[in-house]
């Protein structure tokens, strides 16, 4: 139905404009039209009135004049047959009718005041207004026009007579806006009397006129009512009549016709007009009612047409139609309005609103949904159904269930969307939001659920929609989920709300704690939130806590404490200050008084074997105070006594069960060794016993026992082995998970913590270790409270204790006095650390006497040396004289030492001898003279030297010449003074420390070198002969200005012309013409930029002309008269070859005939009348000069007219003598002579009165002619200068390398011959130098072949080396060092056993030992059951292998020395050629510098000179095939080299097949150690079977013993084969050790062949070495394994009942292994679980504080919102 309305509406306004729409030939459709302009009066008669007329009354007279009166009726309109006397207002209408003088308008006799008006029934467009007067115009007139239909009026014009009388305050013309009204008086004469007109434009032609539709031009043309008032009347013209009636008849105003012109005003939108209303036309007719279009309407087509109002109505300018826009209402409304602000607030584009929107539509266009209904989004805006009502619930939706009009992207609008409340949601607002509960018409909609989001599940609603209660978390409770259960606290964001209070149990009182903090309630002295922590100055005890060192323990004498110092490098593996060693059948006696509580507790003995067996039995008996009775925890008192044996491998042992002691008693514990073995006969056994300890029984605690928790608990003690950790000597780091245990146990123990008692003096401070409780000591102090000094140090103290520091060759052994710290020395040592011998004796600790030949009675006590000898002797034992004295040698010591006089003796101040000695012959004693001294008593000084040494104090000094004298001249320098007289190395100077005129450099280095300085660029004044002096120092030359350089050889930038002798000249290139500021050197050219030339780039380039930077013009020469193509650069004057002359030189010169070019010179004749024709031209010219002068002195003044007269004949004299005709010049000249001589006889007179200006003149002349005489002579000496210059320029042009071409040629041609001989000698094919260096190439060649090869090879070597490091590093050994030597290395140390990698405290390596379960252990104690030649045999090949790597070892290094010392000689003869050749390319390149540098010719023809004389030595050639010959040789050597490298590379293989043999041995040491586990673990199975079959079946009891004896046979019989292989296990591991030493020094030393080589060789023995080792070993596995085998089958055939049983013990252990793998595996999956545990608990925690951090934010925005209005 909705289509069907659109499409009839849609048709009705396609009506419509059809309607509207102009016609092809109306104009209104391309712009605006206009109607036709028509006179306004037709056809509106009716609508003018007049405010007089005659004879509307009764007929009225009027006159012309005197004579002539007629009669005015115009009752009745006129009629020209019936009325013809009628002159009504009608009648000024125009007709065009034949009779148009007939007919007129006539106002009242005498009446002034008479207006014409004219009402239009519409508006008008007014254009002009004419009026035909029948009388005299009148003499005061104006014409007026409303717009508003006679509401307001407006003045067109004033018309006057006498506009200062009429009209005194309308300004007159002329009129300069449009709209000026003024006062006119054209049209107001008495002339003419009748047909008189007045004519008015509305718009005058003069104005343009931009916009006609202007407020003020509408103004002017649009009209409703248009009015004529006629002020006063013309009187003056007519004769007064007698009669005052009669004047008034001949006084009144007559229109014959009036035309206001115009159209209908239509604003543009019509071309036609239509009458209004029901008016009938008439033909001509301007109707008033426009037919409008651009869909506008209204009369005057003033506004737009219903339902187009898009746009604000405007008329039509031009070819703008600004037609009415159509309102756009989607039909949804038949009518609109504009609205201007909405116009302007769309920027100018829509200003229609509709009007009565339907459909539930709304908005400017009925574009949007009325409130309470959306805009379906699937339908068309223009759909009837477009809005449909909103499904909103009016509960929870805003402002009553309105939704979303539209879809609004940026607005977040969707159509039909409900917009809710606060705390409601869903698509109709009909429930609540998460959190909220009960839907009602609060203005929020649903209330807030108050739980506590801390303690509130998090999925789902966090409360019952009804009742609002809070669903809680596990661990809390509450209406509002915010209290925790009891014993949990900290609501927070956990899975569970609340944690566990989780109080440590022996920290906390109970498991109660603070809801909010957690706090638990601690015992004494712990603190923390669990309890879990210790005050400073408290700690908790360790589970070993209880010690009791066995050396504070009561035993007999045999007993014996053994102290141990303390290791430097590892920590110590027992306590206390050492151990008790114990013999068998000794007791130890301790006495436990300390328990902390009355439980049960496990007594455990630390100790170390000394034996490898193990010590069959200890009896431990623990004796309870007498007196005792049963109690709650021991019931029973009797004493306990428990047997254990020593296993050799281990350090400590655990009574098989738990003692029960009470708390406040003494018990005294006995430990009884009575047996060592029982099969092993040892003498005297004994081992070392270091402490007990009392474990507590921890299972018995609350922690451990009551429930689940504590039994989860207690296997994660024992999972995680808490007390293994705790009962080795050596602290194994415990986990976090035993760490809290021993906190809780101990706290348990001791009911809170124990206080740290720190020793003051021996701790550095009262606060101890908080777990374990050890203070921290004072150097050298030991125990838990640092009381005790440890061994091997003494004097306890504040500072700590001392090191006794015992010297170990004189000691007895390392511990001292505990008080005096006095060592125990052996026999013959001396002082408290027994270091030193007795006084006056040496040699430590062999002590000797001292022997100084009685001089002395002390020596040094190391050396012997004597000290403090007497009578001036010295030496070790006193036996020589010192320096300055002698002695008779042939009478032996005990002569006296006498002083050397020389010339005095010792502390005279004048000895100048350091010794003297007597001649034997002579027996005259000699002065050794010190350096700078000669003479018999060195009393002169010697040659270089200076000074008196005969007088008291003189010494004699170096002469300070900085070394540039001959020290051995006597007349280098002044013996006296010093002075240095004779420099050396061109050096001057007193002290020689200049360099001498004309050199420069370091005169104290021996480093003065020749000045190089350039003749022409350096100053004249520091030059003397061709040598120039330069500065001493830096040799820097003294420039010319504008020249730079040390040499002063070039000029400076932007400078040139060094030639010129002057200096470097600026090259003033024009700073924009030129691309750069320099020049050229030479010719000083600018490099000039497109369009400029000259040399400085400020003229216009090559032929050009002007000014460049105005413009340049080509030079327009003839090229048939221009001596050159380059005009003036500055006048364009072409430069003429002799003959021509011209501006082009395009014509003939002066002297010269015929056409051009073809110019030919005068007649001789003219040239000898130009020659007086010139003479003459200049006599005038002086003549004027002298009229000029007497004119500026005044002496002309009588004669003015004369000399007028002159100047007038002197010009034309001066033409005349420019006209080129000869004969008319001559004829002239004489005139002007003659009229001169007449004109000088009357001027000499004047002359007369100048003749002292003529002296003077003459005077000055006089003083012109000195100088000019003074010029003479000064030109003279400059064309000396010039003579000088010329001869400068010739040595200038000689040392200019282009100047001097000439002139060095010659010489050059003769170096050239000299240079080509040279070449000859170097380069011929056959010479020496070129056989030489052929031989240089092919060794050089020779090398870089053999070289590349074998660092190609050297590489390999290296790759295969790092490749075994890596394999090496990468391999874990510990697992083998656990089965070679019993132990490994760990962070703890070695143990005892030590293992691959560990040292002795004696630095050999470590690994294995007494007690130590090894794999070489149980293979020695098979093969003491093998015969001793077998391992001798085996040991022999070993030897016998090592010889064989060394004696290759040995070949390898003899060869690489040989390669290399033939390497080294190669490389010094290719040293010697290169440095030959270098010197001879230096001589070549010398020489050519010498000749291609600026240089003297002189010098070059004396050099060459000098080369012409030279000879080639005859030795020369001779050395030369020297060393062609050596060279020959070291190549015939180098031949070996092949044979050396392939030795070597034999070596590099053997050294990789050793390698691949160590890697199979590795391979087999491999499967050694699995067979070998495999055989241990048999023999264990072996030992459990067969305690299980003593125990099941007594019968086999004495087979079982027999089969543990023989095992015990094998294992003590292995004990000496252990030792005799502990060598090869420590060479294994000598050879691990130095594998990775040479690993990193071959990293570090790759570049380094020699020693590379040397550990390659090295590491190849040691791995072959290991390799034999290893077969070795397997060669000892197969004999033991065979051996066992035997055995096994003797035991098993014998026993098939306890091979059963050992079976079936195998299956339960290969079981428990199985079960023991799993649980191994599950313990790595829980640490791993547990590791994510933590770091979840730790993110958890950060979260936690993160939410803490946010709630406390919201907190207090809550807190601020809730104060807010």
């Amino acid at each position: 139905m909705w289509i069907l309305q659109i499409t009839a509406f849609t048709i009705s306004i396609a009506l419509h404009a059809l309607a509207q729409s102009p016609d092809h030939n109306d104009k209104c459709g391309e712009g605006s039209c206009y109607p036709a302009t028509g006179d306004l009066l037709i056809g509106r008669a009716h609508r003018l009135t007049a405010s007089s007329t005659c004879g509307l009354d009764r007929p009225e007279t009027f006159c012309i004049d005197k004579k002539n009166c007629f009669e005015c009726d115009s009752r009745r309109m006129y009629n020209e047959f019936n009325n013809p006397n009628s002159h009504t207002i009608e009648n000024v209408v125009t007709t065009f009718a034949h009779n148009r003088l007939k007919t007129w308008w006539q106002s009242e006799n005498g009446v002034e005041n008479v207006t014409i008006q004219l009402d239009l029934e519409a508006e008008f467009h007014f254009t002009h207004l004419i009026m035909t007067f029948k009388t005299l115009r009148p003499a005061a007139m104006l014409i007026e026009r409303s717009a508003d239909y006679g509401q307001s009026w407006q003045v067109y014009r004033y018309y006057a007579f006498d506009c200062a009388e009429s009209y005194p305050n309308v300004p007159r013309g002329p009129i300069r806006k449009v709209d000026d009204v003024i006062c006119d008086s054209r049209y107001s004469g008495v002339k003419p009397s009748t047909e008189g007109e007045v004519i008015f434009r509305a718009l005058a032609p003069s104005f343009n006129i931009p916009d006609p539709y202007s407020p003020r031009i509408q103004n002017l043309l649009k009209i409703t009512n248009l009015r004529i008032r006629m002020e006063k009347l013309h009187t003056q013209v007519d004769d007064l009549f007698d009669e005052h009636e009669r004047v008034k008849e001949k006084f009144y105003y007559a229109l014959y016709d009036m035309v206001v012109r115009g159209n209908c005003f239509c604003y543009g939108h019509a071309s036609k007009c239509a009458p209004v209303g029901n008016e009938a036309g008439v033909e001509g007719m301007v109707h008033g009612h426009c037919m409008c279009n651009h869909h506008t309407t209204g009369l005057n087509c003033e506004e737009c047409e219903d339902f187009y109002h898009d746009l604000p109505w405007r008329p039509a300018v031009g070819r703008e139609t600004n037609a009415c826009k159509r309102c756009e209402c989607n039909y949804h409304s038949h009518s609109c309005h504009f609205d201007m602000a909405v116009y302007l607030s769309s920027g100018n584009r829509s200003g229609g609103v509709c009007d009565d929107c339907q459909h539930n539509t709304e908005g400017q266009w009925c574009e949007n949904c009325k409130p309470f209904y959306y805009k379906h989004p699937g339908r068309d805006i223009r759909d009837p159904r477009i809005c449909e009502p909103c499904d909103c619930d009016p509960r929870g939706s805003q402002n009553g269930g309105l939704c979303d009009s539209a879809t609004d992207v940026l607005r977040d609008m969707i159509a039909g969307q409900c917009r809710c409340k606060a705390n409601v949601e869903g698509q109709r607002c009909d429930h609540c939001k998460k959190g909220h509960y009960g839907l009602s018409d609060d203005p929020l909609g649903c209330q807030p659920c108050s739980c506590n989001p801390l303690g509130t599940l998090t999925k789902g609603s966090p409360c019952d929609i009804q009742t609002g209660n809070c669903y809680c978390k596990r661990l809390v409770t509450g209406r509002n989920c915010d209290l925790c259960l009891p014993q949990h606290w900290g609501l927070s964001n956990d899975m569970d709300g609340c944690r566990p209070c989780d109080c440590d149990v022996g920290g906390a009182l109970n498991n109660n704690c603070s809801r909010e903090t957690g706090q638990c309630a601690c015992k004494k002295h712990m603190f923390g939130r669990r309890c879990d922590q210790v005050h400073s100055g408290y700690y908790i005890a360790a589970l070993d806590h209880y010690i009791y060192e066995a050396e504070d323990a009561s035993f007999g004498p045999e007993v014996k404490v053994v102290q141990r110092p303390l290791p430097l490098d590892r920590k110590p593996t027992w306590t206390g200050n050492g151990f008790v060693n114990i013999p068998e059948g000794e007791t130890l006696r301790f006495n436990i008084y300390n328990l902390p509580r009355s439980m049960e507790y496990n007594l455990m003995i630390r100790y170390e074997p000394l034996l490898p067996d193990e010590w069959e039995q200890v009896v431990v008996k623990i004796e309870r105070p007498r007196g005792t009775y049963p109690s709650a925890h021991c019931t029973s008192t009797n004493n306990v006594v428990q047997t254990i044996s020593l296993h050799p491998g281990s350090r400590y042992v655990v009574l098989p069960g738990p003692v029960c002691l009470e708390k406040g008693q003494n018990y005294t514990v006995n430990i009884n060794f009575p047996q060592y073995s029982s099969y092993s006969y040892h003498t005297s056994p004994s081992t070392l016993v270091d402490s007990i300890v009392l474990l507590p029984e921890v299972q018995d605690l609350d922690l451990f026992s009551g429930g689940h928790q504590q039994r989860e608990d207690w296997e994660m003690f024992q999972k995680y082995r808490c007390m293994e950790r705790s009962q080795s000597v050596i602290e194994i780091p415990l986990t976090d998970i035993c760490k809290d245990f021993i906190f809780s146990v101990s706290a348990l123990l001791h009911n809170g913590a124990l206080e740290c008692k720190c020793d003051p003096q021996g701790s550095l401070s009262t606060v101890c270790d908080s777990i374990g409780g050890q203070c921290q000591c004072r150097p050298n102090v030991l125990g838990r409270n640092c009381d005790t000094c440890a061994p091997a140090t003494y004097l306890f103290g504040p500072s700590g204790c001392r090191p006794c520091d015992c010297n170990p060759l004189g000691s007895q052994n390392p511990f001292c006095h505990p008080m005096t710290g006095q060592c125990l020395c052996v026999p013959g040592a001396y002082g408290r650390q027994c270091g030193n011998c007795k006084p006056n004796h040496w040699g430590f600790p062999q002590c000797q006497p001292c022997f100084c030949n009685g001089k002395s009675e002390q020596c040094h006590t190391v050396t012997g040396e004597c000290l403090n000898c007497r009578g001036h002797t010295t030496g070790h034992n006193c036996e020589r004289c010192e320096s300055g004295y002698h002695r008779n040698t042939l009478l032996g010591s005990s002569e006296p030492c006498r002083p050397c006089m020389c010339p005095n003796g010792p502390g005279s101040g004048m000895q100048f001898a350091e010794s003297c000695y007597q001649n034997p012959n002579s027996l005259q004693m000699l002065c050794v003279c010190n350096s700078g001294y000669k003479g018999l008593k060195c009393e002169e000084c010697a040659s270089g030297y200076y000074g008196n040494p005969q007088v008291p104090g003189g010494r004699c000094h170096p002469c300070q010449c900085n070394g540039n004298i001959n020290m051995q001249d006597p007349e280098s320098c002044d013996a006296r003074t010093g002075a240095c007289l004779k420099c050396l190395f061109h050096t001057d100077g007193n002290a020689c420390q200049y360099c001498s005129r004309g050199y420069y450099g370091d005169a104290r280095t021996q480093n003065c070198r020749k000045c190089m300085c350039h003749l022409v660029g350096s100053s004249r004044q520091s030059c003397v002969d061709g040598l120039c002096e330069c500065d001493r120092v830096s040799g820097q030359c003294p420039c010319l200005p504008g020249v730079v350089g040390q040499h002063c050889d070039r000029c400076a930038p932007n400078t040139w012309n060094i030639n010129s002798g002057k200096g470097c000249q600026p090259c003033q290139c024009h700073p924009e013409h030129s691309y750069t500021a320099s020049c050229d050197l030479l010719t000083s050219e600018c490099s000039c930029k497109p369009g400029f030339g000259g040399r400085t780039c400020e003229e216009c380039r090559e032929l050009f002309w002007g000014n460049p930077e105005v413009q340049c013009d080509a030079c327009d020469c003839d090229p048939r008269g221009i001596a050159t193509q380059q005009c003036n650069k500055m006048t364009g004057e072409c430069v003429c070859v002799e003959g021509v002359a011209g501006r082009r030189c395009d014509s003939c010169g002066r002297g010269y005939v015929g056409t051009f070019p073809d110019c030919e010179a005068c007649h001789h004749c003219f040239r000898e009348w130009d020659v007086n024709v010139g003479e003459l031209n200049n006599h005038t010219q002086r003549l004027v000069d002298t009229v000029e002068e007497m004119k500026e002195t005044g002496v002309a003044t009588p004669y003015k007219d004369i000399i007028s007269s002159l100047d007038d004949e002197t010009r034309q004299l001066r033409q005349i003598l420019e006209d080129d005709k000869i004969q008319q010049t001559l004829t002239h000249t004489q005139r002007m002579l003659q009229q001169a001589n007449e004109t000088a006889s009357v001027l000499r007179k004047s002359m007369d009165r100048s003749e002292k200006d003529l002296e003077n003149v003459s005077a000055d002349h006089q003083q012109a002619v000195e100088n000019l005489k003074n010029l003479t002579e000064e030109a003279q000496n400059l064309k000396e200068i010039s003579s000088d210059k010329q001869q400068q320029v010739l040595n200038i042009k000689h040392s200019d390398p282009r100047g001097a071409l000439d002139s060095i040629r010659g010489y050059y041609k003769e170096s050239g011959e000299a240079e080509l001989r040279v070449n000859r000698a170097v380069s011929d094919p056959k010479s020496m130098v070129k056989e030489s260096a052929q031989i240089r190439k092919a060794a050089e060649a020779k090398l870089d072949s053999t070289e590349k090869e074998f660092n190609l090879k050297h590489q390999l070597h290296i790759q295969r080396l790092d490749k075994i490091g890596s394999e090496l590093d990468s391999t874990d050994l510990s697992q083998l060092s656990r089965q070679l030597c019993g132990g490994v290395s760990g962070l703890d140390g070695c143990g005892n056993c030590g293992g691959l990698g560990c040292v002795s405290e004696e630095g050999t390596s470590q690994c294995g030992g007494e007690g130590c379960e090894t794999i070489v252990t149980q293979i020695q104690e098979t093969l003491n059951k093998v015969k001793n030649q077998d391992v001798l045999h085996t040991l022999g090949e070993v030897d016998k292998l090592n010889k064989m790597v060394s004696d290759a070892r040995g070949h390898a290094d003899e060869a690489k020395l040989n390669a290399q010392g033939v390497l080294l000689r190669a490389n010094q003869s290719k040293a010697r050629v290169e440095q030959t050749n270098e010197e001879l390319r230096d001589l070549i390149q010398q020489i050519r510098d010498f000749l291609t540098n600026e240089t003297d010719p002189k010098r070059i023809e004396e050099v060459a000179d000098e080369v012409m004389k030279l000879s080639v030595p005859v030795s020369v050639p001779g050395a030369l095939k020297n060393v062609t010959t050596e060279i020959r040789q070291h190549v015939a050597r180098l031949t070996q080299v092949d044979d050396i490298l392939t030795q070597t590379a034999e070596n590099a293989r053997a050294a990789e097949r050793l390698l691949q043999e160590a890697q199979a041995a590795n391979e087999r040491a491999t499967a050694l150690k699995q067979a070998t586990d495999e055989v241990k673990g048999t023999l264990e199975d072996t030992e459990h079977a067969q305690t299980a079959a003593s125990e099941k079946l007594k019968q086999v009891q004495s087979d079982i013993n027999q089969t543990k004896q023989q095992i015990a046979d094998v294992q003590s019989k292995t004990e000496a084969t252990e030792f005799k292989l502990s060598s090869s296990t420590g060479k294994s591991l000598d050879l691990e050790r130095e594998v990775d030493e040479l690993q990193q020094k071959t990293l570090e030393t790759s570049s380094s062949e020699d020693q590379t080589q040397r550990q390659t060789e090295s590491i190849e023995a040691e791995i072959k070495h290991t390799e034999q080792e290893f077969d070795s070993l397997v060669l000892k596995y197969q004999l033991v394994s065979g051996l066992i085998d035997k055995k096994g089958a003797v035991v098993f055939n014998a026993h098939q009942k306890a091979e059963q049983l050992r079976q079936e013990a195998k299956d339960l252990l290969m079981d428990a292994t199985k079960k023991l793998q799993r649980l191994r595996e599950l313990e790595r999956s829980f640490e791993i679980n547990q590791h994510i545990l933590v770091e979840k608990a730790q993110e958890m925690d950060r979260l936690e504080s993160e939410a803490r951090d946010v709630l406390q934010e919201l907190s207090q925005k809550i807190t601020i919102y809730s104060t807010c209005a």
